[in-house]
């Protein structure tokens, strides 16, 4: 696999990440993160994802690439958090 490929796939994942912690209603942590904070470095490491994803792809492509894995990522991590909540027994 090419380097900016994975760069930008780590990096979606991260920024979905930030964005999650920042949620007052994310279930990983006990308290939240800062929101504003977390949430600019999650979408500077989400335009950080894209534009590594658009060295090795067309815009197209890496338009596509980039909001399937948004789309998991954001999907995911909800139950992510629930499964640890359920094994610490909130």
């Amino acid at each position: 696999m090419q380097t900016f490929f994975l760069i930008g796939l780590i990096s979606v994942l991260l920024g979905c990440c930030g964005i999650y912690l920042a949620s007052p209603n994310q279930r990983w942590l006990a308290a939240s993160w800062p929101a504003r904070s977390t949430r600019v470095l999650g979408a500077l490491l989400l335009v950080l994802g894209w534009l590594s994803l658009a060295q090795v792809m067309s815009f197209l492509t890496a338009t596509f690439v980039f909001l399937t894995a948004l789309m998991l990522a954001l999907s995911v991590l909800p139950y992510i958090g629930a499964l640890l909540s359920l094994r610490r027994g909130r």
